[in-house]
């Protein structure tokens, strides 16, 4: 479904290549008016990724949303199978097929820009390989996060307040406004142990080289802890919202 709408992946990639683009332009300028302990490579590439992969912290199922909104999901509750993990899954494919339809051809344009402008290689092969399967696990953080945002619009039918909010959160803690490499190192403690930070900062960092060996597993661990309390909260919320919904009208 969600490779049928190429018009909007074109657009989309233009849009990121943009504000890729400012947002690199005030970095370095920044920079250059005050150095920081961070390289300006390093979070040029943190730009670029960010921006890659934008669709998969803010895509949502509006399909979904829709059916709550009108009362059609109780005929998916005559469905034999697992709502949440049915959803889940729906929500995971828009996530990352639509990053992957806009990340391949930033990625391409922007390791074509000139050095300090565009993309950067990761610091090594492992660093790479080792990337991926954070990327995946926040993946997982992500969807069930958003699994929890359509548990609350069962009860307020409204998504707009509760995800307005967490998509809110969800930018400036993932490092999406700000890379979190920015923040001051006190802050850096606290918010890279966020559920959010584990979306696109933890596999960035890994990309650039700022994870060991050691670390590299401790933020497959923190990912792993919180995929697990994320899915246990949002399964029992549906689980609620099934036995006491009230389908308005029909």
């Amino acid at each position: 479904m969600e490779l049928q709408y190429r018009g909007a992946m074109i657009g989309g990639v233009l849009c990121q290549m943009f504000f890729g683009l400012v947002l690199v332009a005030l970095y370095r300028a920044l920079y250059e008016g005050h150095p920081q302990s961070v390289p300006v490579e390093n979070v040029v590439t943190y730009v670029w990724l960010q921006q890659g992969f934008f669709r998969m912290i803010l895509a949502s199922d509006p399909e979904l949303l829709d059916k709550i909104r009108t009362g059609d999901i109780s005929y998916d509750m005559c469905r034999p199978v697992n709502m949440y993990g049915f959803y889940y899954a729906r929500i995971m494919a828009l996530k990352l097929t639509g990053s992957i339809m806009r990340a391949v051809p930033m990625f391409v344009m922007a390791f074509l820009l000139p050095k300090g402008w565009g993309l950067s290689l990761p610091a090594s092969l492992f660093s790479f390989l080792a990337a991926i399967p954070a990327l995946m696990l926040g993946l997982l953080c992500v969807c069930a996060i958003e699994n929890i945002t359509v548990a609350f619009t069962m009860i307020t039918l409204d998504p707009r307040g509760i995800q307005g909010l967490l998509n809110l959160l969800m930018m400036i803690l993932s490092g999406n406004i700000l890379p979190l490499t920015l923040f001051p190192d006190s802050w850096q403690k606290v918010i890279t142990l966020f559920p959010y930070a584990q979306l696109l900062d933890a596999p960035i960092r890994i990309y650039t080289g700022d994870h060991g060996l050691e670390s590299i597993l401790g933020v497959y661990m923190l990912q792993g802890i919180w995929i697990v309390l994320l899915l246990a909260f949002g399964i029992y919320m549906w689980e609620q919202n099934r036995k006491r919904m009230i389908v308005q009208g029909g």
